[in-house]
């Protein structure tokens, strides 16, 4: 017997099957297949689905949790999405937290310092739920802009080694999707999708999540994908970012050695002077919290970059990356 009652006269809608599968009665229900969730949100970025059918697939994505198998089929529909032009890069860093908690990104900090000592870093995303100062705002501060497009970032990266590239200015389907938070009150896995985009297939990942139970289905999402490294944290409004005043679990994935977990110390920090971006970059601020987690943030990339590093030579390489930044 059918889960719905359908006219025998008109046919059924080609998303209703996904929908079904998801929201079938308890004992029912299921998640979908890699295959499935990859055509389910093919369907939905290429115009293919009602808006109330995508409201209820992605609430049910929701509600019966995030799968690895079901998230590494998303993350494939969208990177199927979104092609154009592409550079080698060392490190992809996705920056889609909600930043309730600090006042700046001081992580975009940490990665223009390594741009500056000759590593290639991608960071994408959007902080448009962010109560705080969000990265494009920052750039600005800094005198930078983010990239327009694909091509604009490949072009960033090879002058400087840095670019930022919005989500919506690469995947603007997923952008759309990551919005409908406004509509449904609710984060979807949509911006668990986009955390894993890594969309120029880079050397290593760093990668923060707001909520531990997260940490399982990124690091098997990643070793479904094949991906090469990714170092994964628990950080301050789920962005990549150590607060070094407490001890910090890097949780690391290498494809040819498989995962193991590293404890970054917890270090003295010196008081906040709550200095602004600008002034923490140029140097105006060097003995202050802020410069710490600046310091402590470029140990934690240091850890997705480098196999084989311990945390006591992490934080020895920051220092001299952090004080080589305008050398």
């Amino acid at each position: 017997m059918s889960d719905i009652d359908t006219d025998p006269g008109e046919p059924e809608h080609p998303f209703a099957p996904y929908v079904r599968i998801l929201g079938r009665g308890p004992g029912r229900s299921r998640a979908l297949t890699r295959d499935e969730a990859h055509a389910a949100l093919g369907l939905v970025l290429a115009g293919a689905a009602e808006p109330m059918q995508i409201g209820a697939f992605l609430m049910l994505l929701r509600y019966r949790g995030e799968d690895a198998e079901e998230i590494a089929g998303l993350v494939e529909a969208a990177r199927d999405s979104s092609t154009g032009p592409s550079v080698p890069v060392d490190l992809d860093w996705p920056s889609y937290g909600a930043g309730r908690t600090r006042r700046a990104p001081w992580f975009l900090l940490a990665a223009l310092a390594l741009a500056r000592s000759g590593r290639r870093i991608l960071m994408h995303g959007s902080n448009a739920f962010s109560a705080s100062q969000s990265v494009g705002q920052a750039l600005a501060a800094l005198g930078l802009t983010p990239a327009a497009d694909r091509a604009e970032a490949v072009q960033q990266i090879a002058a400087t080694g840095f670019a930022y590239l919005p989500v919506a200015a690469f995947a603007p389907g997923i952008d759309r999707l990551l919005g409908l938070r406004r509509l449904l009150g609710l984060r979807s896995p949509i911006n668990t999708v986009a955390r894993l985009l890594d969309p120029f297939d880079a050397a290593s990942g760093v990668d923060g999540v707001f909520h531990p139970a997260y940490i399982e289905t990124h690091l098997a999402t990643a070793e479904r994908l094949g991906r090469k490294r990714l170092a994964l944290v628990k950080g301050g409004g789920g962005e990549a970012e150590r607060n070094p005043a407490k001890p910090l679990t890097v949780n690391i994935f290498q494809r040819s050695a498989g995962r193991r977990e590293l404890v970054l110390p917890a270090l003295a920090l010196p008081e906040s002077s709550a200095p602004s971006i600008a002034a923490l970059w140029q140097g105006a601020a060097e003995d202050t919290a802020e410069a710490a987690i600046v310091r402590g943030t470029i140990a934690l990339a240091l850890l997705a970059l480098e196999p084989g590093l311990d945390a006591v030579e992490a934080d020895r390489m920051a220092a001299e990356v952090w004080s080589g930044r305008h050398g």
